[in-house]
């Protein structure tokens, strides 16, 4: 299931202004970079987001994730690190 969000763009900051604060209805602010957002955003734009859960890409990275640890569980030497 899907939930969206309208979201609006307060300000941005930080160096060549990079990062943009949104706001939450109830106010929260929400700082993402810039570069997501799409072209030609500016303060006082209002926003859509939608999350969704995809349980395909959640699999596939646990998998990843447990193949990665297997390959350096293999290269580990076990013991103590002596420095």
């Amino acid at each position: 299931m899907a939930v969206r969000h309208s979201l609006s763009v307060d300000r941005f900051e930080g160096r060549d202004r990079a990062i943009a604060v949104l706001l939450t209805d109830d106010g929260e602010s929400v700082n993402v970079p810039r570069s997501l957002l799409p072209p030609g955003v500016k303060p006082g734009d209002v926003l859509t987001l939608t999350l969704e859960y995809d349980a395909e890409a959640t699999r596939g990275l646990a998998d990843e994730t447990r193949r990665i640890q297997g390959e350096l569980s293999r290269r580990d030497p076990g013991g103590d690190i002596r420095i």
